[in-house]
């Protein structure tokens, strides 16, 4: 049947769009991942033409600390994206949120009570009457 005019959008509930965005968001991180392994690659490869034979430095070999120091930030990208993620990921996420949020509402209530004992209604509604 066709149908002219506006078309219905997809509802997507909370839950599905948290998700939604959770996996966009892995994929950037381990695009991100995967173009810094390329570029290391790359930049490992001219490090060691630069030192050898453009002969930059030639009486030490520079580049394999160079070299060194780059893998290990690489690595440190990979446990960041694939281990510290499961420990902080979105389960661990919502846990914090979830105990900030109960936190204010205590603070909330804490507030509320302080102002009632403070400034009970009673006392506020005779002096209305007067």
């Amino acid at each position: 049947m066709l149908s002219f005019g506006k078309k219905k959008k997809p509802e997507i509930d909370l839950e599905q769009h948290e998700l939604l965005e959770h996996a966009q968001k892995r994929i950037k991180e381990k695009k991100r991942l995967f173009t810094h392994f390329v570029v290391f690659l790359i930049g490992s490869i001219f490090l060691v033409l630069i030192n050898k034979i453009l002969k930059y430095g030639e009486a030490y070999d520079w580049f394999v600390w160079a070299i060194l120091v780059w893998a290990f930030l690489f690595v440190m990208h990979a446990v960041n994206v694939f281990v510290t993620h499961r420990f902080m990921g979105q389960e661990w996420e919502r846990q914090q949120r979830e105990k900030l949020v109960a936190k204010q509402k205590q603070r909330i209530a804490e507030i509320q009570k302080e102002i009632e004992t403070e400034f009970p209604l009673s006392n506020i509604n005779k002096k209305k009457n007067q």
